[in-house]
């Protein structure tokens, strides 16, 4: 049962005074920074879950773009020790609205950071690819 893991991640965004932010999150386990990130639950589009996992772990709502910024893949550690690879289809989502209650408040820490930063911060190489494409792709 080597069948690839497929996942959605949302890369938030905001244009304002300072210039283009992204939000990172921590990850629950290991608390490196990420990106919304899950599963593809069945009924689900991967921009949609890529919208609910920005919700569900950050409390973001705001407007997905429907074409994704790009694949990475990762080696997946599963909670049984075993590794499986995944492949992460990721979307640029514009935020509208932070919320000041979401699902997993409390169990992660947020913060807006400019591309540069984030390339800096997030551990997975194709992810760092994707966020400097967004770079690339957003006014400054």
């Amino acid at each position: 049962m080597n069948d690839v893991i497929l996942q959605a991640a949302a890369i938030p965004f905001r244009v304002d005074a300072e210039g283009l932010r992204v939000l990172l999150i921590t990850s629950r386990q290991s608390g490196r920074w990420v990106v919304p990130k899950g599963n593809i639950e069945k009924g689900f589009s991967p921009a949609q879950a890529a919208e609910q996992e920005a919700y569900e772990e950050a409390g973001i709502k705001g407007i997905i773009d429907r074409a994704p910024l790009g694949v990475y893949t990762y080696t997946k550690r599963l909670g049984s020790g075993r590794e499986r690879q995944a492949s992460v289809e990721v979307f640029a989502l514009l935020m509208v609205k932070q919320l000041k209650k979401w699902p997993e408040r409390g169990q992660r820490r947020l913060e807006w950071v400019t591309i540069p930063v984030a390339a800096d911060l997030v551990e997975e190489p194709g992810m760092v690819t994707l966020l400097l494409r967004l770079g690339q792709n957003q006014p400054a």
